[in-house]
Order: C-alpha cells, then structure tokens, then sequence
C-alpha cells in the first residue's frame, strides 16, 4: 500500500516530468506571487501538457480574485484547485472543479471546522501555522492535533521530507502527503533523487 502522494511547488517541464516518473500522484502549481514558486498561466499550461493524464495537476490559490482564477482555468488545464486562504465553501465550490481547501492547524478544532465548513472538498490539506505566512515554511506541526477519525480523509504537509515522511505515514496513515521544500535542491527547484525517495518512503508497510 502506499499513500498518495503529491509534489507542490513545481516551477519546471523538467521537475513535472521528474516528478511524474518518481511516481507522485499529483503536482502542485503555484498561482500566488509572493511565493518562491509562483508561476504563470504559460508555463504551467506546457507543465500540464508535459506530466500528461495520469498525474493530477493542482492549482494553488491564496485568497485570489474569483476573475483572475477564471482567466487561468480558461487557458490552463488544472484538474484540482487547491485554496490556501481564507476562501469559504460558497467561493470555492463556484468553479466547478474538485478542490482541495488547506488549513494551518494551531489545534484539533482547526481541522475538525475545516471539515465541517467544506464539507464537498475532496480533501482537507492540514499544514503548519506560521503567523503572516500562507504555507511552504519548512515546519512540521504537531500530528497528534489530528482527531483520530479524520487522520484517514485528510493529507498532511508542512515539513516533511524523505526523511520523517515515513514517520508521517505509519503514525498517522493519512489520505496522502504533500512535499515542496523538503525535495529541493535550491528553492522553486526539485531535486529528482529526493522526489524519488519521497515517494519511495511514503510506502505505507504492513
């Protein structure tokens, strides 16, 4: 068994393709500016040519312009929307695509209202907390604050790496995991043999 696994924060046709072939499940495309990995429509629309159609392809949002998410959908094929703001069911639920809505857990009631308030999310992302940061800081949050009965539905990120992912997977054994900085070679850039190992670890052993 192995748990899905998905590699956010691809700024290349290179590291989509080296992604895809380190057997991620899906890839995470960047659509906020402040990040280190934002990316526009252009190349990503060639990133999700290049994986082709066995790899899902996530776009990430933060607290964006219903517009401005339109005008991307209408030349980029994303498969997923991921939103890592403040964004409600209502605004999520408007464009007509599976979504995936991150929370930044300070504590169990963090993820039990995430599931509560989305309840047609296909998954709830659970990342670190860190004042005045939107996600990808590199820090792991505390797994206990995941309620038992959500561990299954949910996909755990923040900080992990091919080193503690495994740790992740057997002690919590979520839907799936997600990566970005714990596989990079410099940041916005992926590392092929640490994607590989990633995956590779989150193998979900007996």
């Amino acid at each position: 068994m192995r748990t899905l696994v998905k590699i956010c924060g691809i700024t290349s046709v290179a590291d989509a393709v080296a992604a895809r072939e380190s057997g991620a499940d899906a890839i995470g495309l960047v659509f906020y500016e402040p990040s280190s990995r934002a990316i526009q429509a252009p190349l990503a629309t060639q990133i999700c040519h290049a994986v082709g159609p066995f790899v899902t392809t996530v776009g990430l949002f933060v607290n964006e312009e219903a517009d401005v998410i339109r005008t991307v959908l209408a030349t980029t094929p994303l498969q997923v929307l991921q939103f890592h703001g403040d964004e409600t069911a209502e605004f999520c639920e408007q464009f007509q695509r599976p979504y995936l809505k991150a929370v930044r857990v300070q504590s169990s009631r963090d993820v039990e209202t995430a599931f509560a308030d989305h309840p047609r999310a296909i998954g709830i992302l659970l990342d670190t907390y860190v004042k005045g940061v939107a996600g990808g800081t590199g820090r792991r949050f505390n797994w206990s604050l995941i309620p038992e009965d959500l561990r299954s539905k949910c996909i755990v990120a923040g900080g992990l790496t091919p080193e503690n992912v495994s740790e992740a997977v057997q002690s919590i054994r979520p839907l799936g995991v997600d990566v970005s900085g714990g596989v990079e070679a410099s940041p916005g850039v992926k590392d092929p043999k640490a994607m590989a190992r990633f995956c590779k670890a989150s193998e979900l052993l007996k």
